[in-house]
């Protein structure tokens, strides 16, 4: 059994009860929504545990679900899966950029699903006590309080974005391929390929400001954190 709550946002009542039955069979907490607006508010009201998110919603649509998620520091951290009928890769590197954590394709295999949610799931967990605090200049990451701060001040990351940059920082120096980290972040193949190392790399770059030149694009390999 799971103590994580999943927030489902789906507006098809015959998905969203599928959704729900496999997700509880799976051993996890279900709180379902079929709007935007409404999955915003039970979000702010309760943060879950993760999300579940269609694209094609009644009032505010996923993007703008997602977006407004991650720009509150209270629901930031909550990781996304977006749940989509729409698969054109442009959607798709849409809601990686807004923040998302995954990006599963309708029709969808459950079994699948479930393995996608455990996996975001292990990424945004605590990690385990003993880990280091990695420091370099004023970049500062907290491996065991899951938290990443610059001169003092905390940057908001997403769990996948938190999970690679602590990858790159331990592995500094050393070039890490797109493979390795889709291995090591995502943990399972993705299919988003490549593209999706690359599009959580630019939005980190982007919070990481000044520091962004630390991470160092390797041409035709992969990346590297500055040693």
């Amino acid at each position: 059994m799971s103590d994580d709550t999943i927030l489902v946002v789906e507006d098809d009542e015959d998905i969203l009860e599928l959704l729900a039955y496999n997700l509880q069979g799976a051993g996890f907490s279900v709180v379902t929504s079929r709007d935007g607006f409404d999955a915003l508010q039970k979000a702010r009201r309760s943060p879950p545990d993760l999300v579940l998110l269609d694209l094609m919603l009644p009032g505010l649509d996923g993007f703008e679900v997602c977006k407004e998620l991650k720009r509150e520091a209270k629901t930031a951290q909550v990781p996304v899966i977006m749940l989509t009928a729409r698969g054109d890769e442009v959607d798709r590197i849409v809601g990686l950029e807004l923040g998302a954590d995954d990006y599963v394709v309708k029709p969808f295999s459950p079994r699948e699903l479930m393995l996608r949610v455990r996996a975001v799931l292990k990424r945004s967990g605590p990690e385990a006590r003993e880990k280091p605090v990695l420091r370099q200049g004023g970049l500062c990451v907290d491996l065991a309080a899951h938290r990443a701060e610059i001169d003092g001040a905390e940057i908001l990351l997403t769990a996948t974005e938190f999970k690679l940059l602590a990858e790159l920082f331990r592995g500094q120096g050393r070039v890490q391929t797109r493979d390795q980290l889709l291995n090591t972040v995502w943990g399972y193949e993705f299919e988003g390929y490549a593209r999706t190392v690359d599009t959580h790399i630019r939005r980190l770059r982007q919070k990481l400001g000044a520091y962004a030149r630390m991470i160092e694009t390797v041409r035709g390999v992969g990346y590297r954190f500055k040693d």
